[in-house]
């Protein structure tokens, strides 16, 4: 099967009146090229003097006769004005190769002393220029709207008096194959002159199946007088259309060729594609155009001129192959780069947490913005991690790059911070850990890291650094201080100590996290960077006074706000966390020694505790629950076992003991002695919870507070 030259098949000849404007582009079909360069030498009429080489015979030369020359790249031609680009323009701008009426006949005199002939090449010269100028225009779209906006501004009123572009739903991607029938989805319409023109009579006639004889001359469908019944106001057509195998548009799609609507198959084809209730034009007026992608066809394009203006000439089905060509491999390129951004942001946001958790005693909030809308892919991450005891810890790192691979490390970085955080590590070892993954991960994985925990029963955060910028404290008061953390190296350089420091955290406080993106760019070095964010923090909580302070989510927005046009050039990953802590009065704890009697204590410690609080409603509860989990905790301990009630938002026991093994629910059968104390904890408690830790584990349960004590 011949295939349609695309516009980089050949070189574009230079015809008269100019060519170009860029150089490589928009380059004409050898077939119309060599038209050009061989009508002046063969005036005889030779058809086979227009073929290209090895290109197939059934496209010949055009007529002679035009209607004036067209506007390219936005010059004015002889004969109108109009513009490839978009420009509107009279129908003395649309290229065209049909006779003016009274004009010179083919090989006769025209006005100047030239010849019909010299007319004929210079319309094909314009006609090449208009080609290069709507492929380049259709070549400048980068996304699916662009694309198909671009040839519908290309073509109308240039080439066409309207245009219907029509595309598969959904749009296949690479090798996929469509499991359903296939459907055709009206993307866009385009049209000369608005409905709003038209006035009187000649309106009133138009819009039913009359409608067919009444707009145009000789019986023809003047469409730009019909009623605006498209999907998008634009043109009278069927929004969806399933092709059916084996029907005329299968038929028509199959054989990838533009082709007439004033032919058989085409006329069938385009009632099927345009609906039924829908009139075609007759005659030489219609061009149905498959779009063809690098596999299969995925849609069709439908141009269309009214009675006004000459009908459609054969070299205007090369045109529409080119114009179609181009516009069908864009769409192609814009669906897999879709898909590859779809997938990029995928992975990005499975990377990254859904949501923070609310641990109690600390507020938080974060953002993230990748470093450009193109490349929405990083290696900045943060995190926060609930951990026994209330407390929870604070993570944020940058691994090197802005590549999916940077994101894949990233998030593998990421995993094994939440393991280790689990196994309760302190700060220092976790750093050690990661040090040591990133190695196993390649020798030019590198990273920063900072890694945080936080305890709001003692008001302290432990901070360990590897190479990352240090956090940045907002007091109460108003006072922002950079806090003096030891930098340590990078993650993945190997063979290095890192070092932890601990630091208070009054309540009230922000502990902001942020990574290098934030304070780092082409204007600035990083620490200016960062006594900029300082003093933001601090003007900023001036203005909400010394007792209160910032939102969250407020602070958030206005750290970003510091960032001018131009000045990012790195992702940001940022996460804030405002220290509330947990009042000393409402916090109990116990040492019980492993022994018989230390249920009972417990239940009588837990009481007392409960009567201080004004909770006596749910002593039984409590009293049940912690004498299930302290003995379980007694059988297997050798050291004392801590006891600790928490008041906040929830009445919360924690239960440690020194052996690793966690316990696991069983179901006890009807001669067992135990196994039902776990069994009790599920069905009573709010929620409960087993974590390993260093030195043993701790198990906790959570009881709802009366309603009348909650906040």
């Amino acid at each position: 099967m011949t295939e349609y030259p695309t516009s980089q098949e050949g070189p574009q000849p230079v015809a008269s009146g100019g060519g170009t404007d860029d150089a490589g582009h928009g380059k004409a079909p050898i077939v119309a090229a060599e038209a050009v360069r061989t009508h002046a030498q063969n005036t005889a009429g030779d058809p086979d003097g227009a073929r290209a080489p090895g290109r197939s015979a059934e496209l010949p030369r055009p007529r002679g006769g035009g209607s004036g020359r067209p506007a390219v790249d936005g010059a004015s031609a002889p004969g109108g004005a109009g513009a490839a680009d978009g420009g509107a323009g009279g129908a003395g701008s649309l290229v065209t190769g049909g006779l003016v009426p009274g004009g010179p006949v083919a090989g006769g005199p025209v006005p100047g002393g030239g010849t019909a002939d010299a007319g004929t090449a210079r319309r094909e010269g314009d006609r090449l220029r208009f080609v290069g100028a709507a492929t380049r225009r259709i070549a400048r779209g980068i996304d699916l709207d662009e694309i198909v906006l671009g040839l519908c501004r290309a073509t109308v009123p240039t080439f066409s008096d309207a245009i219907l572009v029509y595309l598969r739903d959904p749009l296949p991607v690479g090798d996929e194959r469509p499991v359903g029938p296939v459907v055709l989805r009206l993307r866009r319409t385009d049209r000369l002159r608005p409905l709003d023109d038209l006035t009187g009579g000649d309106f009133a006639g138009a819009g039913g199946s009359g409608a067919a004889g009444s707009g145009g001359s000789g019986g023809e469908l003047d469409f730009s007088r019909l009623p605006l019944v498209g999907p998008q106001g634009d043109l009278p057509a069927a929004e969806l259309c399933e092709i059916r195998p084996g029907g005329p548009l299968a038929e028509v799609l199959r054989g990838v060729r533009p082709v007439f609507g004033s032919s058989v198959a085409a006329k069938d084809a385009l009632s099927e594609l345009l609906g039924g209730d829908h009139p075609v034009p007759r005659g030489q007026r219609a061009i149905l155009a498959p779009l063809r992608g690098r596999r299969r066809v995925i849609g069709a394009a439908v141009f269309l001129r009214t009675p006004e203006r000459p009908a459609f000439e054969t070299n205007d089905l090369l045109v529409a192959a080119q114009l179609a060509t181009h516009t069908a491999l864009g769409i192609d390129k814009a669906v897999l780069y879709g898909r590859e951004a779809y997938i990029a942001d995928e992975l990005q946001r499975t990377m990254l947490p859904d949501s923070l958790p609310q641990p109690t005693g600390v507020r938080l909030a974060s953002r993230y913005l990748p470093a450009a809308e193109t490349a929405r892919v990083g290696g900045d991450w943060y995190d926060a991690i609930p951990l026994p005891g209330s407390r929870v810890a604070l993570v944020v790192g940058d691994v090197m790059g802005h590549s999916m691979t940077s994101a894949a490390i990233m998030g593998q970085l990421r995993t094994t911070a939440q393991t280790l955080a689990q196994l309760d590590l302190p700060p220092a070892e976790v750093l050690h850990h990661l040090d040591e993954q990133a190695q196993r991960l390649g020798s030019d994985r590198m990273a920063t890291c900072l890694y945080a925990v936080y305890d709001p029963v003692s008001h302290r955060i432990t901070i360990a650094n590897a190479g990352h910028p240090p956090p940045v404290l907002l007091h109460l008061g108003g006072r922002a201080e950079v806090l003096r953390v030891p930098p340590g190296a990078p993650i993945g350089v190997g063979g290095v100590d890192f070092e932890a420091v601990e630091l208070d955290a009054p309540a009230g406080a922000t502990l902001l996290l942020y990574t290098d993106g934030l304070v780092e760019s082409r204007l600035r070095d990083v620490w200016t960077g960062i006594e900029q964010l300082r003093e933001r923090l601090a003007t900023t909580a001036q203005l909400t006074g010394v007792d209160h302070p910032p939102p969250l989510e407020a602070l958030c927005d206005d750290v970003l706000d510091m960032l001018g046009p131009g000045d990012r050039d790195d992702d940001i990953a940022l996460l804030a966390a405002r220290f509330d802590g947990i009042a000393p009065s409402d916090v109990a704890y116990w040492f019980l020694d492993p022994e018989e009697t230390a249920p009972g204590r417990a239940r009588r410690l837990a009481r007392r505790a409960l009567a201080r609080w004004g909770l006596e409603e749910l002593q039984d509860s409590l009293e049940l629950l912690v004498s299930e989990v302290v003995t379980n905790a007694v059988r297997y301990a050798e050291r004392p076992v801590t006891l600790r009630l928490l008041r906040t938002d929830v009445l919360r026991c924690e239960v440690g003991d020194d052996s690793p093994q966690l316990p696991r629910q069983r179901r006890a059968r009807e001669t067992d002695e135990g196994g039902r104390g776990l069994f009790l904890v599920n069905r009573m408690a709010r929620r409960w919870g087993a974590t390993r830790l260093s030195s043993g584990k701790v198990v906790w349960f959570e009881l709802t507070l009366p309603r009348g004590d909650v906040g």
